[in-house]
């Protein structure tokens, strides 16, 4: 899996950054301590400050990627990944995020579980789906202890599931996020749990561990290397619907 990702910030300087699987090579411009979020998954505890607003806009590319409900596989293009995080207090944001448009260069057609209606024979595209979160600030990092924070939101349908890329459903998400700084490594974690749709299955649901470890290490004020390891575990027995 491979992804670009360019992202800004009002808040801060931009960035470039070039991001492989998880690892990744920052080179960027002087930027304060708390860092953007972007490339990484893997969710801060730090706050926007009360009355600043934080507005991102990037891009993002992956390949050879199944999309398990219309049975498409190929390489998507997010254009126009759009985030906003308003600091409402001293301990509060509130994050609004979603995908001008979505590209899918098709490689391969499996059987789709759904209708299908696409634009072209080796592509699709459709609008993102809009996510709507919440972040607290529980506990300060103290000289000993981590920083400790909470963040729950949803995932809204605005997609077109006939379009191949998205499923057009609601999902839900919480985790418990912590974070601390050793010396020049910002290390950072996130565990919780993800409630999923199952579109092709009426009254089911796959509840997913969700986990994230990321660290950032500021080499200097031009450089910091970042690695993560992030992703999600079906909580069932058997097979997700």
């Amino acid at each position: 899996m491979q992804r670009s990702n360019i992202a800004m910030s009002l808040t801060k300087p931009s960035g470039m950054r070039f991001w492989w699987i998880t690892l990744c090579l920052c080179f960027i411009l002087p930027m304060s301590a708390h860092a953007q979020q972007r490339p990484l998954l893997t969710e801060e505890v730090d706050i926007v400050r009360p009355g600043h607003v934080r507005l991102e806009a990037s891009f993002e590319f992956l390949q050879d990627q199944r999309f398990a409900l219309s049975g498409l596989r190929g390489d998507p293009t997010a254009i126009g990944v759009v985030g906003l995080t308003l600091g409402f207090a001293p301990n509060v944001e509130f994050e609004i995020q979603g995908t001008v448009q979505n590209f899918l260069s098709i490689t391969h057609r499996d059987l789709s579980a759904i209708p299908l209606d696409l634009p072209h024979d080796n592509s699709t595209n459709d609008v993102g789906d809009v996510g709507l979160a919440a972040k607290f600030l529980l506990r300060r990092e103290s000289q000993r202890m981590p920083a400790l924070g909470f963040r729950f939101g949803v995932g809204l349908p605005n997609s077109n599931q006939a379009r191949g890329i998205g499923i057009n459903q609601t999902n839900f998400f919480s985790a418990i996020l912590m974070g601390k700084h050793l010396g020049r490594l910002n290390l950072f974690g996130n565990v919780g749990l993800g409630i999923f749709p199952a579109p092709v299955e009426p009254f089911s649901q796959n509840d997913m561990l969700l986990y994230g470890l990321a660290g950032i290490y500021q080499v200097n004020d031009w450089l910091n290397i970042v690695g993560e390891v992030s992703g999600r575990t079906n909580t069932r027995s058997d097979d997700p619907p």
